[in-house]
């Protein structure tokens, strides 16, 4: 069965902190962005911190789209009022830029796995709204040889740190993915779609973890929406009551594509 469980608490919160003030005096935190001290282990400096675009309202309703303008929650972008997507909402921490790039990118393909605990609480935060009511967190899945060759799926990391932030359930393995499709890096909107079109399907043997649940889809980066849209309608095939989508970053404008 796959973990739909909240992780467990460490059980004795006194030696884990001791364990972890223990392990700042042999390796001083450093900032997840450039590398200095830090007063704790997950934390960006002040310079960082500043330089981080992190998404807040005005943005659209359904896709999270951030406005340049003032306007009403209930606001739809124009792609999203002309076609609405599939799946029915998403939020984003930061927006994918030359401040972020980095930080994603270390996290992605630099090993730094130890970021996840620290994007975790970010995660719940940005994504309250869709996680006050959720069943399930469920990461977008990487092809098996990709997972063999990068060690490590990050859509799963922040799943299931978003999940011990927000207490929502965290279910790794529930979604597979059918081909290994190519990078959608230099695709277009269309491109992207059709490339991963008819690449996922929900495990065998897990129908009945989705007929019904409100599910949160977890990717690291939102790019056209291509892969959530594809995640979401089949989990929506498979029976789920409501898919929203949860992101660590997404790109706000064409020329970071």
């Amino acid at each position: 069965m796959p973990d739909a469980r909240p992780a467990p608490a460490f059980p004795f919160p006194a030696l884990r902190a001791g364990l972890a003030r223990a392990l700042d005096l042999l390796l001083p935190p450093r900032c997840l962005g450039c590398g200095v001290d830090v007063e704790r282990t997950g934390a960006l400096c002040p310079d960082c911190w500043k330089r981080m675009a992190f998404i807040a309202r005005p943005h659209c309703e359904r896709c999270g789209l951030p406005f340049e303008f003032e306007a009403p929650d209930t606001a739809l972008c124009g792609g999203c009022a002309a076609v609405p997507p599939a799946y029915g909402r998403c939020r984003a921490v930061l927006a994918y830029d030359d401040a972020s790039r980095p930080l994603l990118l270390a996290f992605k393909h630099g090993d730094r796995t130890d970021a996840a605990a620290a994007f975790g609480p970010w995660l719940a935060r940005a994504g309250a709204e869709l996680l006050k009511d959720a069943d399930l967190l469920v990461p977008v899945p990487l092809h098996r040889w990709r997972l063999f060759a990068r060690r490590y799926n990050q859509a799963a990391l922040l799943a299931r740190a978003a999940g011990r932030a927000a207490g929502v359930a965290a279910a790794p393995d529930l979604l597979l993915r059918r081909r290994r499709t190519p990078s959608q890096g230099g695709l277009s909107r269309a491109g992207r779609a059709r490339n991963v079109a008819g690449a996922f399907a929900v495990r065998p043997g897990r129908d009945a973890l989705v007929r019904g649940a409100r599910i949160v889809l977890v990717d690291d980066v939102y790019t056209t929406g291509a892969t959530a849209e594809e995640c979401a309608r089949v989990l929506l095939r498979a029976g789920a009551a409501r898919v929203d989508v949860l992101a660590l970053a997404r790109v706000v404008r064409p020329e970071t594509l």
